[in-house]
Parts: C-alpha cells; sequence; structure tokens
C-alpha cells in the first residue's frame, strides 16, 4: 500500500483538538543527533549534554531524538525577531523562473508562489530584510515589491 495513512476516529478528533487549541510559535529545528554535533563541536558527549541541559531549562531549546528544536526564547536571546517580514514582488512573466532561482539563493524562512496582484510573497526575519532588499534590487525581472513588517502576532 502506497500513499498516506488514513487517519480517523479519535486520533482525528485530537489532531483537531491539538490544532484548535494550540498557539503557532517560530521554531528551528536541526536534524542532528547528539553525538554528530559533539564531534562538531570538537567537544565530548556529556560536555554537550550540560550545555544543552542549561539551554533547555531556560526555555531556549527543546530536544528530542535525532532533533534540537530553537524556541522563540532562544530566537530572543539571539536577537532575531519572531516577528517576521513580508516582501510581495511582481516579477515580469518573462524572467520568472530565472528570479525564482536567484530569490530561492535568499536568506529566507518561505517562499510561496501566489495568484493575484503580485506573483512571490518572501517570508524572512526583520533582521536580514536590508540585506535581501539590496539583493532584489539586482534581480532582474522584478517589477515592483511591497515591504510589511508584523508588529505583534495575535494567532
Amino acid at each position: 500500500m502506497t500513499g498516506k495513512a488514513i487517519i480517523t476516529g479519535r486520533p482525528l478528533r485530537l489532531i483537531r483538538i491539538l490544532y484548535e487549541k494550540s498557539t503557532p510559535i517560530t521554531t528551528y529545528t536541526w536534524r542532528i543527533k547528539q553525538d554528530e554535533l559533539a564531534a562538531q563541536l570538537k567537544i565530548s558527549r556529556q560536555a554537550l549534554n550540560v550545555h544543552l541541559r542549561k539551554l533547555r531549562e531556560q526555555g531556549c531549546i527543546r530536544t528530542g531524538r535525532g532533533f534540537i528544536d530553537i524556541t522563540e526564547e532562544g530566537l530572543n536571546l539571539l536577537g532575531i525577531s519572531t516577528n517576521p517580514a513580508f516582501v510581495f514582488l511582481k516579477i515580469s512573466p518573462l524572467k520568472r523562473e530565472e528570479a525564482y532561482q536567484e530569490i530561492l539563493q535568499f536568506p529566507l524562512q518561505r517562499i510561496f508562489r501566489v495568484a493575484g496582484d503580485m506573483d512571490v510573497i518572501l517570508v524572512m526575519e526583520r533582521e536580514k530584510l536590508d540585506e535581501a532588499l539590496k539583493k532584489l534590487a539586482g534581480v532582474e525581472g522584478v517589477l515592483d515589491t511591497r515591504t510589511y513588517i508584523a508588529i505583534q502576532t495575535l494567532k
């Protein structure tokens, strides 16, 4: 059997309740085993665990089997805003593919191709907005940009 499993009944009800009652947050996840990370840092696994425990206790990270999440508290510690910037782009139809390929190299959190007055929505950290706008100025085919900065997450 191929494809996605069909979930019904209580498991489906559970996931719906979890979704409806949850609060969206910004998290960065790195899928890496702790022994691999310790090797990259050139420290022992035990030393790494001491540091990870401290960060967990402060609410800066979450860890699990094969992953480490940086939480909003951790991002704030780094001076990274969790309220993103959005850049809406209008791109010439004749230059779309080339522009998309160039834009994919930017420091983005997400990129969406959309239908409507604009063609693309870029989502990025506010701190990287100036860098991205300077790079966008050099992308052939970008006809118009509109920039919005989130000031508060409401839900």
